[in-house]
């Protein structure tokens, strides 16, 4: 048995992981340009190269753009997809029409996260979904 819990089960992952709350060019209304798209692809290779094949995400980090880019590099070499591991989080909401800045742990929008980050990161499955903070008030049942 592994010392690492997540090894357990994803038994080819690595050690560490390359947060990337900082591709997409920032935490900005900038639309991703070609520089953003050229250091997730010098990023993603770096890391291989340092045996660091997992990849941490959340559907909030630079509002969308980290995943996005991240596809992007994704789709641009699609063989990539079967060297690395992604993870994701969800369960942060952004001010909108429905409220402030919450948590929201529901079934509804969990869903809606999964769906919204398959999309973004170009990939059919996700290997590791988190809850980015998981809230006392919660139903677990619900999740």
């Amino acid at each position: 048995m592994s010392a690492l819990p997540l090894q357990n089960v994803l038994p080819h992952v690595s050690s560490l992981a390359y947060g990337c709350m900082g591709l997409g060019g920032g935490w900005n209304n900038n639309p991703i340009c070609a520089s953003d798209i050229q250091q997730t692809h010098d990023i993603i290779d770096t890391a291989l190269q340092n045996q660091i094949n997992c990849f941490d995400h959340a559907d909030i980090y630079t509002f969308g753009k980290a995943e996005t880019v991240f596809g992007q590099v994704l789709k641009q070499r699609p063989t990539l997809r079967d060297t690395l591991y992604l993870q994701t989080k969800c369960g942060i909401r952004f001010e909108d029409h429905q409220g402030p800045k919450r948590y929201d742990l529901s079934s509804a929008w969990i869903t809606h996260s999964v769906e919204k980050s398959l999309t973004a990161l170009n990939t059919d499955y996700i290997d590791v979904l988190l809850l980015h903070r998981p809230d006392p008030l919660m139903r677990v049942s619900e999740i």
